[in-house]
């Protein structure tokens, strides 16, 4: 079922998409000061980033209508930018190259666009950039798998990924929350535990990968014979919404039914809002409150439990 989208929601991407857009230049009809459109642009790059390319691929990665990216290859071809022929292996098949004239159009390109976002983030913060460039992530990772599945791969941690656990939770909430270094001291201490403890019966932890990257992580620890502790969720900033989190949750109740439990638990705050809709949507319900200084914060601690 879809889900109602508020008009001022859509308004505000609307405004996003004309102040981008402006700013690219793409309005203007050419772009970064050249002859060519934002659309020729993008095909010259996707060329320039191989020796060939088969023109049936070229047009899957960009998306455009068939007889448009014909005609517009046409052009290039008449402008000595690219050259196109036949695949030796199968007559079907038409490859495409840049020339060397087009090698040096797409260099010029390549070289002004690098130029166009140095300048912007050169005007903002350390900070401010790394929010940017993770905002810009997310939306561009969301918009990739809009109508599919995440293609997010689970793993049992491998040498190193327990270090990288506590690292990314201590700097994240630093980062995100300004939570100091009790919450990373007591994440070192739930990981050296079930390092030195857990039963692989009846415990579990999983590292979340997307597109290669290590994307976020999970575990699943005894709290006594009948309830397990979902514990450490974590979903990196850059691929925020693109379902890594619902993954890891649902792979973490899967695991608890099959070991034999009859409830799991969590525990987290009430500000962490996104991984709290997860949990809702896994049908856990919010038992317990209390609120005390936690992490050199005045917090709101929230226990959720899930009958299996």
């Amino acid at each position: 079922m879809a889900t109602e989208v508020p008009v001022d929601r859509i308004a505000t991407v609307r405004a996003f998409n004309r102040s981008y857009t402006k700013f690219l230049g793409a309005l203007n009809g050419h772009l970064l000061s050249t002859p060519y459109s934002l659309t020729e642009a993008r095909v010259l790059f996707e060329l320039g980033q191989r020796d060939e390319t088969e023109v049936a691929e070229l047009r899957r990665v960009i998306g455009l209508d068939a007889g448009y990216l014909s005609r517009l290859l046409g052009r290039f071809e008449e402008s000595g930018l690219v050259r196109r022929e036949r695949s030796t292996s199968d007559a079907r098949r038409q490859l495409i190259r840049l020339t060397n004239k087009g090698r040096d159009t797409f260099r010029v390109l390549d070289t002004k666009s690098a130029a166009q976002i140095r300048a912007l983030l050169a005007d903002l913060t350390d900070d401010e950039q790394r929010r940017l460039v993770d905002a810009m992530d997310m939306i561009r990772t969301r918009l990739t798998n809009a109508g599919a599945g995440p293609d997010v791969r689970l793993r049992t941690p491998e040498a190193g990924d327990y270090g990288w656990v506590i690292e990314r939770n201590g700097a994240l909430y630093a980062q995100e929350h300004g939570w100091d270094s009790s919450y990373e001291a007591l994440v070192a201490r739930i990981v050296a535990g079930f390092l030195d403890e857990h039963d692989p019966k009846r415990e579990a932890a999983w590292i979340a990968e997307l597109h290669g990257e290590r994307a976020g992580a999970i575990f699943c620890v005894r709290k006594d014979d009948e309830t397990a502790k979902l514990r450490l969720l974590h979903v990196e900033p850059s691929v925020r919404g693109a379902g890594v989190g619902t993954v890891l949750v649902d792979e973490c109740v899967r695991f608890a039914r099959a070991a034999g439990y009859r409830a799991m638990e969590l525990w987290t705050v009430s500000v962490l809002a996104p991984a709290r809709r997860i949990y809702q949507r896994a049908g856990f319900e919010l038992v317990e409150e209390d609120t005390a200084d936690r992490f050199g914060h005045r917090l709101t601690g929230q226990t959720w439990r899930l009958e299996l």
